[in-house]
């Protein structure tokens, strides 16, 4: 008796020939871009190093684009867009000790918002490994444990013949849901050594699917189809899993108010009228979800930012869907589902009945309009006019990526996306520096649209490297930089708290000189015209730098009234 398990594929002919002369020159490095192709990579991003020149040496002999950028964070966080953007787990080459501890950072960020980045890193020869010869340059006792913490998981291959199954298990890894950063290391030697092993060709690593179990997609159905209040937090889960048609259609048939999360911005179209779009920092959503009966959530982890500081307390009954199992019920008790958000939506389509509620848009109108109101009381037009500027020249397909600065904690509330995977911002891990090199890998992903990025001047000077970056691939970044003297947000932080800030303020250069030297054209804009110096600027091809000197103001905080 035969199983279809049992079945294997014969080689042809032609596939045994080349088997049994492969081409010779080809090193370990060969193995690993060999498997990169075989997996569907088009692009890897990286610097090179010592233990890492095997698989440099590689890319000359390969159809792989290679991005090189100037520092190993950068590169780290141009591969996350780049995953973002394309859904494709992006390679990332790194080389040992300080380069690889350089990435940890964007390996984080990748982690929190579920980007897919492969990272692949070389190690010290395998004489200097588990406590072998000692002294080498760049050398660890244990590299991996460094990352173990921060990715989804760590592979290891200590053989030529290890290296095709090695990356293949961490691609797979990278693209099941949900979706994340991982790690495989390769000692120098192997990557160097000539190999006779046959070209790699063949490599299977299609991801695990995650669908809910029926009995519970059941339970909710029933849960939201009898509810006489619910309403919907979408979170990055929705974005990441390409479900935002999916959530409008279930938002629609329920009648249920939808508010994103700063992951989650544009999963649900910012002017429908079920729309609370994303103002989760304001007390009037708080007060209006945790009167909801039945309250689902979809792809978040409901954490610190789409909590209200975790000042949120539902009320009615959670329903929470969420691939990561970790953060099932992590934060409020409910009925836990653990799934891709797609297929569980899909699931509740098929079996959840239509709800009447004629009141559900008044009802949305009314929590907008109070927050407005809060906003008015607050003069904040500086900050609303310049927002207001960059969502006008913003092109309506193109993608933006935020550092963590003032402009961007108001892009988290109040900026339309204008559909889905195209606001994009740090505020998985929240650290600095994210916005430039992450505009930049989407850039390389999608050279059909300009990509913006937005910086204060406090991230921008972790970024400032990548000018040369942007300047020697051509990429079509438009980088608006809000120079306002220093950490700005940490500014108000520390004011609110102390009542003066320390350690925040910063001597900068001149942006608009520092781009220029870099053969990248700079301009000093105002408040006043913003709106038409951006709009030129993204609609020039190429990168461009555009200063806005402006001290910009957060509004209260909303989670304390």
């Amino acid at each position: 008796m035969t199983h279809d398990h049992d079945l294997v594929l014969r080689p042809t002919a032609a596939q045994t020939e080349a088997a049994l002369n492969p081409p010779p020159g080809r090193n370990g490095g060969d193995l690993v871009v060999e498997t990169l192709a075989g997996l569907g990579a088009t692009t890897v991003f990286g610097l090179p190093g010592q233990h890492a020149l095997g698989v440099f040496d590689a890319l000359r002999r390969s159809d792989l684009r290679y991005i090189g950028l100037r520092v190993e964070n950068n590169a780290g966080f141009a591969a996350d867009a780049y995953g973002r953007i394309t859904g494709e787990a992006a390679p990332l080459l790194l080389s040992t000790g300080p380069g690889a501890l350089t990435s940890l950072a964007a390996l984080q960020e990748a982690a929190a918002a579920s980007a897919p980045v492969l990272a692949i890193c070389g190690q010290v020869p395998t004489a200097g490994l588990g406590g072998g010869r000692h002294g080498y340059l760049h050398e660890l006792p244990d590299q991996s444990a460094s990352f173990r913490g921060v990715v989804k998981s760590v592979h290891t291959a200590r053989t030529q013949s290890q290296i095709p199954s090695a990356i293949a298990e961490a691609w797979k890894s990278a693209l099941t849901v949900p979706h994340g950063p991982v790690w495989v290391e390769i000692p120098q030697d192997v990557l160097l050594a000539e190999t006779d092993l046959p070209v790699v060709t063949a490599v299977d690593a299609t991801p695990d699917e995650l669908p809910p179990r029926p009995e519970l997609t059941a339970l909710a159905a029933h849960l939201l189809a009898n509810a006489a209040r619910p309403a919907i937090i979408a979170g990055g889960g929705v974005v990441r899993s390409d479900a935002s048609g999916k959530l409008k259609q279930l938002a629609e048939r329920l009648r249920a108010p939808v508010v994103t999360t700063p992951g989650g911005k544009g999963a649900f179209p910012w002017t429908h009228p079920l729309s609370l779009q994303s103002w989760l920092e304001d007390r009037h959503t708080t007060d209006f979800l945790e009167d909801a009966d039945v309250l689902l959530v979809v792809g978040s982890g409901l954490g610190e930012l789409s909590s209200n500081y975790h000042t949120f307390e539902p009320r009615g009954r959670v329903v929470q869907i969420e691939a990561d199992l970790g953060k099932l019920e992590s934060n409020h008790p409910g009925l836990g589902i653990h799934a891709d958000a797609r297929l569980a939506l899909q699931a509740l389509l098929e079996t959840v009945e239509p709800r009447e509620d004629a009141t559900a848009p008044e009802r949305v109108r009314g929590v907008l309009d109070r927050v407005r109101e809060r906003l008015a009381s607050q003069e904040l037009a500086l900050e609303q006019q310049v927002l207001t500027a960059v969502r006008r020249a913003l092109p309506t397909n193109s993608p933006s990526f935020w550092d963590m600065t003032i402009l961007a904690y108001w892009a988290w509330s109040a900026f339309d996306a204008m559909g889905p995977n195209r606001l994009h911002s740090a505020q998985g891990a929240g650290g600095l520096g994210y916005g430039f090199p992450a505009a930049l890998g989407a850039a390389v992903a999608d050279p059909t649209r300009p990509v913006l990025a937005v910086s204060g001047d406090g991230g921008a000077l972790y970024s400032v490297a990548e000018l040369a970056t942007a300047r020697q691939y051509d990429l079509d970044v438009t980088w608006l930089i809000v120079d306002d003297g220093g950490y700005g947000i940490l500014r108000e932080y520390m004011t609110d708290a102390f009542g003066e800030p320390t350690a925040t303020e910063l001597t900068r250069p001149d942006y608009v000189a520092l781009a220029e030297s870099f053969g990248v054209p700079g301009l000093r804009t105002s408040p006043e015209t913003l709106e038409q110096d951006l709009a030129k600027a993204l609609t020039t091809p190429g990168p461009a730098v555009v200063v806005l000197p402006a001290v910009l103001r957060m509004f209260a905080p909303t989670h304390l009234q």
